[in-house]
This record gives structure tokens, C-alpha cells and sequence, in this order.
């Protein structure tokens, strides 16, 4: 299964090796990661494939909002299924 991982928050240093350091630890691989910086405000996307995790999509989700809490940052992951379904152009 593929996700896609978005973070969104203000800029720190050590919020891609926060969140890719999850990724390793748990045989995540990272696909494609796209960042940018917009007057302070930190935005991440990344597609992960997860078939090799030792997670699920909610355990990966739990982990994951725990890490955002520690850094400031919102971070999700969705189904990459169900997120290209949501945002679909009629």
C-alpha cells in the first residue's frame, strides 16, 4: 500500500529527519518527497510505500501525530487510494 505523508507547520530544523527517521525505523520507503517554505510556514509532502512495514495505517497514523505533537507540526498519512479519491476534480 502506498500513503501519502503531509506535514505542515512553522519552519525548525530537523523536521524531514524527524519524520524520514520514522520512515526508516519502520521500513517505510520514501517514494517522492516535495517541501517548501512559504514566509515561515514549513509544507511536506511525501508518497510512501508501506509494503514492507511492520505497520498499519492507523499505527503509522498514531506514531506519527505523537511525532507532530513533539515538533510543532501537523502531520498525516492517508491511504494514497482514498486521498487521489478526495481530491478528485469532478
Amino acid at each position: 500500500m502506498k500513503a501519502v505523508i503531509t506535514v505542515v507547520g512553522v519552519d525548525r530544523t530537523g523536521i524531514i529527519a524527524a519524520v524520514s527517521q520514522v520512515m526508516a525505523e519502520h521500513a517505510i520507503n520514501i517514494l517522492t518527497i516535495n517541501q517548501a517554505i512559504l514566509d515561515g510556514v514549513f509544507n511536506m509532502a511525501m508518497i510512501v510505500d508501506m509494503e514492507a512495514s511492520d505497520l498499519g495505517l492507523a499505527e503509522l497514523q498514531d506514531i506519527l501525530k505523537e511525532k507532530g505533537d513533539a515538533l510543532g507540526v501537523e502531520i498525516r498519512a492517508q491511504n494514497q487510494a482514498i486521498f487521489e479519491a478526495m481530491h478528485q476534480v469532478g
